[in-house]
Protein backbone atom coordinates (compact mmCIF):
# COMPACT_ATOMS: atom_id res chain seq x y z
CA UNK A 1 0.00 0.00 0.00
CA UNK A 2 0.81 3.82 -0.87
CA UNK A 3 0.45 6.26 1.60
CA UNK A 4 0.22 9.90 1.70
CA UNK A 5 -0.12 11.79 4.98
CA UNK A 6 -1.10 15.43 5.89
CA UNK A 7 -1.79 17.26 9.00
CA UNK A 8 -5.47 15.95 9.84
CA UNK A 9 -5.91 13.49 7.05
CA UNK A 10 -4.26 10.61 5.33
CA UNK A 11 -4.72 8.57 1.95
CA UNK A 12 -3.73 5.18 0.80
CA UNK A 13 -3.30 3.42 -3.13
CA UNK A 14 -4.84 -0.27 -2.63
CA UNK A 15 -1.95 -1.72 -5.14
CA UNK A 16 -3.39 -5.38 -4.92
CA UNK A 17 -7.09 -4.34 -4.73
CA UNK A 18 -6.54 -1.23 -7.76
CA UNK A 19 -8.40 1.04 -5.33
CA UNK A 20 -7.81 4.40 -3.40
CA UNK A 21 -9.26 5.71 -0.34
CA UNK A 22 -8.85 8.67 2.06
CA UNK A 23 -10.24 10.11 5.35
CA UNK A 24 -9.53 13.12 7.31
CA UNK A 25 -11.06 14.35 10.73
CA UNK A 26 -11.22 13.58 14.80
CA UNK A 27 -12.99 13.18 17.28
CA UNK A 28 -15.89 15.88 16.19
CA UNK A 29 -16.08 14.28 12.58
CA UNK A 30 -14.59 12.12 10.91
CA UNK A 31 -15.04 10.92 7.35
CA UNK A 32 -13.52 8.00 5.04
CA UNK A 33 -14.02 8.02 1.03
CA UNK A 34 -13.27 6.12 -1.89
CA UNK A 35 -11.09 7.99 -4.07
CA UNK A 36 -10.79 7.87 -7.82
CA UNK A 37 -6.98 7.96 -8.74
CA UNK A 38 -7.29 11.89 -10.18
CA UNK A 39 -8.14 12.39 -6.53
CA UNK A 40 -5.67 10.41 -5.11
CA UNK A 41 -2.81 12.35 -7.62
CA UNK A 42 -4.14 15.74 -6.22
CA UNK A 43 -3.66 15.32 -2.29
CA UNK A 44 -0.20 16.49 -1.94
CA UNK A 45 1.36 16.15 1.98
CA UNK A 46 1.93 20.01 2.34
CA UNK A 47 -2.33 20.63 1.79
CA UNK A 48 -4.44 21.31 4.78
CA UNK A 49 -6.87 19.53 5.87
CA UNK A 50 -9.41 21.38 4.21
CA UNK A 51 -7.84 21.25 1.02
CA UNK A 52 -7.60 17.64 1.14
CA UNK A 53 -11.40 17.15 2.83
CA UNK A 54 -13.06 18.89 -0.25
CA UNK A 55 -10.73 16.85 -2.75
CA UNK A 56 -12.12 13.57 -0.76
CA UNK A 57 -16.01 14.78 -0.80
CA UNK A 58 -16.19 14.18 -3.75
CA UNK A 59 -15.59 10.28 -3.74
CA UNK A 60 -17.41 7.61 -2.30
CA UNK A 61 -18.56 7.93 1.00
CA UNK A 62 -17.96 4.71 3.19
CA UNK A 63 -17.97 5.78 6.65
CA UNK A 64 -18.82 8.78 8.87
CA UNK A 65 -19.21 9.79 12.35
CA UNK A 66 -20.28 12.89 13.77
CA UNK A 67 -20.13 14.13 17.58
CA UNK A 68 -20.25 18.21 17.12
CA UNK A 69 -22.46 18.78 20.51
CA UNK A 70 -25.10 19.82 18.06
CA UNK A 71 -27.02 17.23 18.63
CA UNK A 72 -26.29 13.43 20.00
CA UNK A 73 -23.48 11.74 18.65
CA UNK A 74 -24.04 9.14 15.51
CA UNK A 75 -21.93 7.10 13.34
CA UNK A 76 -22.69 5.88 9.42
CA UNK A 77 -21.92 2.86 8.13
CA UNK A 78 -22.56 3.85 3.95
CA UNK A 79 -20.56 0.33 2.78
CA UNK A 80 -20.27 -2.39 5.34
CA UNK A 81 -17.58 -3.63 3.58
CA UNK A 82 -15.30 -0.31 5.04
CA UNK A 83 -13.36 -2.07 7.52
CA UNK A 84 -11.96 -5.08 5.38
CA UNK A 85 -11.46 -1.99 2.49
CA UNK A 86 -9.48 -0.03 4.58
CA UNK A 87 -7.83 -1.64 7.49
CA UNK A 88 -5.20 1.03 7.93
CA UNK A 89 -8.17 3.75 8.65
CA UNK A 90 -8.76 4.96 12.41
CA UNK A 91 -12.41 4.19 12.46
CA UNK A 92 -13.23 7.20 14.74
CA UNK A 93 -16.54 6.94 15.90
CA UNK A 94 -19.20 7.71 18.16
CA UNK A 95 -23.22 7.33 19.22
CA UNK A 96 -25.64 4.91 17.53
CA UNK A 97 -24.63 3.76 14.23
CA UNK A 98 -27.87 4.82 12.04
CA UNK A 99 -30.00 1.35 10.98
CA UNK A 100 -29.92 0.38 6.95
CA UNK A 101 -33.32 2.12 6.24
CA UNK A 102 -32.34 5.54 7.65
CA UNK A 103 -29.07 5.54 5.81
CA UNK A 104 -30.48 4.42 2.65
CA UNK A 105 -33.49 7.45 3.00
CA UNK A 106 -30.17 10.04 3.76
CA UNK A 107 -28.37 8.37 0.44
CA UNK A 108 -31.67 9.26 -1.45
CA UNK A 109 -31.94 12.20 -0.21
CA UNK A 110 -28.94 14.03 0.44
CA UNK A 111 -27.06 14.97 -3.26
CA UNK A 112 -23.91 14.75 -1.27
CA UNK A 113 -24.36 11.10 -1.28
CA UNK A 114 -24.91 10.08 -4.75
CA UNK A 115 -22.01 8.03 -5.41
CA UNK A 116 -23.42 5.55 -2.39
CA UNK A 117 -26.78 5.02 -4.33
CA UNK A 118 -26.44 2.51 -6.62
CA UNK A 119 -24.35 0.26 -3.79
CA UNK A 120 -27.12 0.79 -1.23
CA UNK A 121 -30.04 -0.15 -3.86
CA UNK A 122 -28.77 -3.51 -4.25
CA UNK A 123 -28.19 -3.65 -0.72
CA UNK A 124 -31.40 -3.17 -0.07
CA UNK A 125 -33.02 -5.22 -3.04
CA UNK A 126 -30.69 -8.07 -1.51
CA UNK A 127 -32.46 -7.17 2.09
CA UNK A 128 -35.89 -7.15 0.67
CA UNK A 129 -35.03 -10.68 -1.07
CA UNK A 130 -34.15 -12.16 1.84
CA UNK A 131 -37.02 -10.71 3.68
CA UNK A 132 -39.45 -12.30 1.64
CA UNK A 133 -37.71 -15.63 1.86
CA UNK A 134 -37.63 -15.58 5.05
Amino acid sequence: MKYKKGNGWKACFDEERNRYFGEYGGIQSYSLYELTEEQFANLDEKMKESEASSIMYEGRHLYMSVDDRCGPPYTIVFDDECRELCPWAKFIGRGKVWPDALTDAAVELFASEENNREQRRKKRRKREENEKDS
